[in-house]
């Protein structure tokens, strides 16, 4: 089968696509015959390499698989066929395995893009939403708002009630989807992007969203109310975050989040954050973005994308019609 690899670390002209063996699923796996993929920002870190979660070479990409369930690894009781959305480490694949525990079910008549957002993306940006404890009238900062995760979360966000959305992005067109998307738009490029916040939000934010790290992350710290709370889900950056405990004395405090994580914590309510997303978005209450599509054989063009941050939402690459 096509499996996209990348044999050294560099730009998106390093990604290839190789001849591989079929993957077997192995306890608890299925194995996914895809139909799209999502991908996912982080991939391009590991692409690019130097960065703190370096795997080895060869090196694949993350994503979230949508397509029919074509064999069954031990202990796993589904029915062939089955149309599911499931992240997995080696996504970009004509076959992918996945953990069969964390599926989400996908309508036969759904859009592929939109399902791939499912798995991984909504109930992520659904979890940092519980995780930062967002209430009726507070505010929420939501950086990389227009990205795959911070698109949703925006959305989600609606459904607390909050006084004030504020998303930041770093491009007039990204500025302009998030305000589209009924969040009060900052940009990320001026120096001074923390006042325009306060503005924003004169006594503080109650929760900040980031998955940026570095010197972002250290403003949006100092941007927090006495108990507001940072929930950290990566460092697109590079640079990881690190919190001075004096930072934390006016009754601030710092979570860090990620899927696999909760998943292996909690994963009743893992499942049923996948449950609640979903309904959402069959409910017509969520709609997932899809920038835009190309074949698996163009995945270069999608890390270019990527590596521009100039998409809004997600971008998908099409295995098979």
């Amino acid at each position: 089968m096509r499996a996209v690899r990348f044999h050294r670390h560099g730009g998106p002209d390093v990604l290839q696509v190789d001849e591989v063996a079929v993957p077997e699923p192995a306890a608890g796996q299925v194995l996914i015959e895809a139909e799209a993929i999502g991908a996912n920002a982080i991939d391009t870190v590991l692409r690019r390499g130097g960065s703190p979660w370096d795997r080895p070479l060869p090196g694949a990409l993350t994503g979230d698989v949508v397509g029919r369930i074509v064999r069954l690894g031990p202990a796993v009781e589904l029915e062939l066929g089955q149309r599911v959305s499931a992240l997995a480490e080696d996504a970009f694949a004509d076959f992918a395995v996945a953990d069969a525990a964390f599926l989400a079910p996908v309508p036969d008549d759904a859009d592929a893009g939109e399902a791939s957002m499912m798995s991984l993306t909504a109930p992520l940006a659904y979890r940092l939403l519980e995780t930062g404890r967002v209430a009726a009238g507070g505010t929420v900062l939501i950086q990389s708002a227009a990205g795959t995760v911070g698109h949703l979360a925006v959305q989600l966000a609606r459904s607390y009630d909050p006084k004030t959305i504020i998303g930041t992005a770093s491009s007039p067109k990204r500025l302009d989807f998030i305000k589209s998307l009924g969040a009060e738009p900052v940009d990320l490029t001026d120096p001074d992007w923390p006042a325009r916040v306060r503005e924003l939000a004169p006594d503080g934010v109650d929760a900040v969203l980031d998955s940026v790290g570095g010197t972002v992350f250290d403003q949006g710290l100092d941007l927090l109310a006495p108990l507001g709370r940072m929930v950290t889900y990566g460092a697109i950056s590079t640079e990881l975050p690190v919190v001075p405990a004096f930072k934390l004395f006016a009754l601030k405090s710092v979570t860090g989040i990620s899927i696999r994580g909760w998943q292996q914590a909690r994963p009743d309510e893992a499942r049923a954050d996948i449950a609640e997303v979903t309904r959402r978005w069959q409910a017509g209450e969520l709609r997932p973005v899809v920038d835009a599509t190309y074949p698996l054989a163009e995945v270069a063009r999608i890390h270019e994308a990527l590596d521009a941050r100039s998409n809004l939402g997600r971008l998908i690459a099409t295995v098979r019609s």
